[in-house]
């Protein structure tokens, strides 16, 4: 991700987070039309918040919440959220960076419910706690299974 470009700055997505919030988006960029904001662990559920409740933005659909393992570089994981608005038709791709150390992050499924799925599946496959989640529990992986398949570092054969 590259720091803010001058034709981002304007934006008005990144005016208004920046407004509520001037350290809530590390760096910015676009891709055929769809904005990628970073956002720094600590906020990304009051910037979640903020962009759903926020009626001149309106982020109001959670299409897909994902997980990256950059093993070995720290922090090395990356979850990626994909908003959609359903009235300005935008999209809008939110990226947050979690250690090894402490994979944790506050859990958005009190905004979107379709969230409980996705972060059940990102902590069964690859490890990562969501804070405040109601129920994280393994979704695919037996309940006694040992590791999270889906890290760089699992060994090929399975657990030993």
């Amino acid at each position: 991700m590259m720091p803010l470009a001058d034709e981002l700055k304007e934006h008005p997505i990144l005016q208004k987070l920046q407004a509520f919030h001037p350290q809530s988006v590390v760096s910015a960029s676009r891709f055929r039309g769809e904005l990628t904001l970073a956002i720094p662990r600590e906020q990304i559920r009051a910037v979640c918040e903020f962009l759903k409740q926020e009626p001149e933005v309106q982020f109001d659909f959670l299409t897909d919440l994902t997980c990256v393992d950059h093993y070995p570089a720290e922090p090395r994981f990356e979850l990626v959220y994909h908003l959609l608005s359903l009235t300005s038709r935008e999209r809008l791709r939110l990226k947050t960076r979690v250690t090894s150390e402490n994979p944790r992050v506050d859990s958005i499924t009190g905004l979107w419910g379709g969230a409980n799925w996705f972060e059940r599946e990102i902590f069964d496959l690859f490890g990562i706690q969501f804070t405040g989640h109601p129920h994280l529990r393994r979704l695919l992986m037996p309940d006694d299974w040992q590791g999270y398949p889906l890290r760089k570092d699992y060994p090929l054969e399975g657990p030993r």
